[in-house]
């Protein structure tokens, strides 16, 4: 006899969702500099493995990749923002934006991210973080990949500042999917273990920076 249990009548099965794919990269054995560079958040390496992975092409060298640095969010933060190209000129085509978010500009987990102007100034004319994946959704084609790469905060009055939720959710608000969270970890292979070597400028006891990949969603 099956002992296979039977569902009663007007019982609603119960989906569980499936955790999003987390993937830890690490810098080769050989790598001579494996911190980021004083106010970045990712290292030249895991940049050039963004290019690699996210950009390759069949019997092509990787496409060149925009970088932005955020470092604050008020008004006029565009023109406040720099840009770097790493790679081989400017992409012809921009399906692909890298932005980095300066630490201390990451929103606190009772943050206002809509900027508190959503009635006035709708969609990208916001400021703030809403504003920001806003216009980076119009600059985007769809299926266009946007990369944060951030990193955690500790703070002796708000403890330790994780920002992942709520960029992620904004990001949604504003038209993005949600598709990967990649750990970028700041050490070194030596033997078989891992020596951390964090940035002199992250948090005490923070090792790592995140890189979310959102994808860009156009409905026709």
């Amino acid at each position: 006899m099956s002992s296979t249990r039977r569902r009663a009548p007007g019982t609603v099965r119960r989906h569980t969702a499936r955790p999003l794919p987390t993937t830890l990269w690490l810098p080769a054995l050989d790598q001579p500099d494996a911190v980021p560079a004083p106010g970045a958040v990712l290292p030249a390496w895991a940049i050039e493995q963004i290019r690699t992975e996210f950009t390759h092409r069949p019997d092509q060298p990787p496409a060149s990749l925009l970088k932005i640095s955020i470092r604050d969010t008020g008004p006029d933060m565009d023109a406040r923002t720099p840009v770097v190209t790493h790679g081989n000129g400017t992409p012809s085509r921009l399906s692909m934006l890298l932005a980095e978010l300066h630490p201390d500009v990451l929103p606190t987990p009772t943050d206002d991210l809509t900027g508190g102007a959503v009635s006035e100034m709708p969609g990208a004319m916001e400021e703030g973080w809403s504003g920001f994946f806003h216009r980076a959704h119009r600059l985007l084609p769809g299926d266009g990949l946007l990369l944060l790469a951030t990193r955690q905060r500790r703070d002796d009055d708000t403890g330790l500042t994780d920002p992942l939720g709520s960029l992620i959710a904004c990001a949604r608000t504003a038209g993005f999917r949600y598709l990967q969270h990649i750990i970028v970890a700041h050490a070194h292979p030596a033997g078989d273990q891992l020596v951390a070597a964090p940035p002199a400028d992250a948090s005490p006891g923070v090792t790592h920076s995140d890189l979310i990949v959102l994808s860009a969603i156009h409905h026709a």
